[in-house]
């Protein structure tokens, strides 16, 4: 029996193993999430593109808006964590993430919505891998493919087309900033019609990018 349990163990190792490199070099055919969103009824709407096809405000919209430290931490800010944990306990009927980039794509790509301490355990490891195995430029790459950007709407290519009918290498600073602003629930925080909340954040968006638009280290990722 114990022979079972480990060859089992060995065995799935390394066919998440062999995915995750997979992955690397190609967008998952679906994810969890999204079929998730299927069975809602939400529908499906989705367009992989190379990070070439994607307009540099685009890139730089959703690293101002979702993670401004995402090429300098290994994946965690332990930082916004303690924040968050600080916050959380501090107001315990209110929750604050603080999950960077990197742990939104491994949850997003590999695993479920929810708060269960079994999902946050393998995000942690997930989000290891993909840093050692993907590095950062195609973790956000993957992250503009797969993240929910409405309804539905899975990637910055069909959020650009669904909301300005162009493609997301046209995507002008205030389209961009616009798609950003909605992350935090792009369910709930319309692009269009324009919702209170991506109203209110789409100025302080742009000022971000402003900020950050002459850093080297996020130039790199997004040039």
């Amino acid at each position: 029996m114990l022979r079972i349990i480990k060859k089992t163990i060995i065995i799935l190792f390394v066919l998440q193993l062999a995915y995750i490199i997979l992955l690397r070099f190609t967008g998952p055919f679906i994810t969890i999430t999204q079929l998730a969103g299927i069975f809602k009824g939400n529908g499906f709407n989705r367009d992989h593109i190379s990070m070439n096809e994607i307009s540099r405000e685009g890139k730089l919209a959703v690293i101002a808006s979702e993670d401004q430290l995402f090429p300098d931490h290994n994946g965690f800010d332990i930082k916004s964590i303690q924040k968050a944990l600080a916050y959380n306990k501090r107001k315990p009927g209110r929750v604050r993430g603080a999950s960077t980039i990197s742990q939104q794509v491994a949850k997003n790509v590999f695993l479920w919505q929810g708060r269960s301490w079994i999902r946050k355990g393998l995000e942690v490891y997930f989000t290891f891998m993909i840093e050692l195995i993907w590095g950062k430029r195609r973790i956000l790459e993957v992250y503009l493919n797969e993240a929910e950007m409405g309804k539905g709407i899975y990637g910055i290519e069909a959020a650009s087309k669904k909301y300005f009918k162009h493609s997301a290498k046209k995507l002008s600073r205030a389209e961009a900033a616009m798609i950003a602003a909605c992350l935090p629930n792009p369910v709930r925080f319309t692009v269009k019609p324009m919702s209170s909340f991506v109203a209110k954040k789409k100025p302080w968006v742009i000022r971000q990018m402003v900020n950050l638009q002459s850093d080297t280290d996020i130039q790199k990722i997004i040039y």
